[in-house]
């Protein structure tokens, strides 16, 4: 047989594609290379092996009708991609059980607890149940990047609702563990980080001891036109953060200066963050800090 049919992003269960295509051709594809055994019920185009969706479609079809991408695998089909795309995170209902595979990540509950949908046409679990997962058990910086993209993907007045309903969801599982860490996250993220490594940023300045600042803060001219938008600022003190990626500020460090010094004229004191402080904050911290300070505010910082 010259073309083998699409199946599931290239991951075809043996019985299927025996059915669709006959068990000689099948046998022919996976002796010739066309295809290779992922599990011993589910075959895979070798040439997708390494997509993120033929590895999910392939550990779904392995693990059975009742199996759901969850954690960072069902933000990551919904295009999140702060989330972590590999391993693979799966769902399974109590009492099912699958083999043991490194590049996939099993994880129990009941039934009752959680909903699916579809997604790509690969089963999901519902959106405040898969961030809910990152938040409690991802590392925070990966956390806290995925929630703020979450809330960026839906229209700014339904973000309240969902910070609301995925708060309901932490408060209610049955697991407890990272349930602290979650509803930190979750209170702090907004949304308005426009990058993972603003996320960071954000996270570096409030666990330094900085209160929290506003983001995306407007500068208007005197009839009330947006000059400038701040990455981080707290306007009582106007003292604020810009983060700078490498790639776009070198282009435009002229542009930049010029910037800054219009703004130092309008009474700001601006302090540019780059991908060491993501690193170590505490250059960052300190500068902050001694900004604030010069305008006769204390901040204690831990």
């Amino acid at each position: 047989m010259d073309v083998l049919p699409e199946g599931l992003y290239g991951a075809h269960t043996r019985a299927g594609l025996a059915q669709h295509i006959g068990p000689r051709a099948m046998r022919t594809a996976v002796r010739t290379g066309r295809l290779k055994a992922y599990s011993r019920d589910v075959l895979i185009d070798p040439r997708r092996a390494t997509e993120f969706r033929c590895r999910a479609a392939a550990a779904l079809l392995a693990a059975g009708p009742n199996a759901a991408l969850s954690s960072h695998s069902a933000l990551v089909v919904r295009g999140i991609t702060a989330a972590d795309a590999a391993p693979i995170h799966l769902l399974l209902p109590y009492p099912c059980k699958r083999r043991r595979r490194t590049d996939v990540a099993v994880h129990h509950n009941h039934l009752i607890d959680y909903d699916t949908e579809h997604v790509a046409g690969l089963r999901t679990v519902m959106l405040p149940h898969a961030l809910t997962e990152v938040l409690c058990r991802g590392s925070r910086r990966t956390a806290i990047a995925c929630a703020d993209q979450v809330l960026a993907s839906v229209p700014h007045g339904e973000r309240d609702a969902l910070r609301t309903t995925i708060g309901e969801r932490i408060r209610s599982r049955r697991d407890r563990r990272g349930t602290l860490q979650a509803t930190e996250l979750l209170d702090l993220a907004r949304g308005d980080s426009e990058s993972p490594a603003e996320s960071w940023t954000l996270l570096g300045l409030v666990e330094g001891g900085l209160p929290i600042p506003e983001q995306q803060v407007s500068i208007t001219d005197i009839d009330g036109n947006e000059i400038y938008r701040l990455d981080f600022a707290w306007p009582a003190f106007r003292v604020a953060v810009e983060y700078d990626g490498f790639t776009a500020h070198e282009l435009r460090a002229v542009q930049d200066a010029a910037r800054d010094a219009d703004l130092r004229r309008r009474g700001w004191t601006v302090i540019h963050a780059t991908a060491d402080d993501l690193r170590d904050s505490s250059r960052l911290i300190t500068a902050v800090t001694e900004a604030m300070r010069t305008r006769g505010y204390v901040v204690d910082v831990a």
